[in-house]
């Protein structure tokens, strides 16, 4: 069972960057999708984007292209999420997940991190 943790998460301005990573306690490249969630106060969880099990390309949510870039380091077992321009309606929680099929939908997924809160100040 692949264990999932969140970091980098915190309060920025508007306009600001931040750094999110997620460490998985095993090797998830050629096995799993990886995929970033959100979820706002009183909002469905959705996905940012995700990253595929191989080859490595992204797909993003259309409120986040452009601005949010997924990257992952093999060695390490590690997935980022880089979040440039940030805007006060990022404000979420953001979850790390993996899953073997992939998808828009968070019950593709099967392993979840704790999530990390993102607070974008204005």
């Amino acid at each position: 069972q692949v264990q999932l943790v969140e970091s980098g998460g915190g309060q920025v301005q508007a306009g600001g960057s931040l750094r999110l990573s997620c460490a998985a306690s095993e090797r998830t490249f050629g096995i799993y999708y990886m995929a970033w969630f959100r979820q706002g106060p009183g909002k469905e969880r959705e996905l940012v984007g995700v990253i595929t099990r191989s080859d490595s390309s992204t797909y993003y949510a259309d409120s986040v292209k452009g601005r949010f870039t997924i990257s992952r380091d093999r060695a390490k077992n590690t997935v980022d999420l880089q979040m440039n321009s940030l805007k006060p309606e990022d404000s979420a929680i953001y979850y790390c997940a993996a899953g073997r099929y992939g998808g828009t939908y968070p019950e593709n997924y099967n392993y979840w991190g704790q999530g990390t809160q993102v607070t974008v100040s204005s």
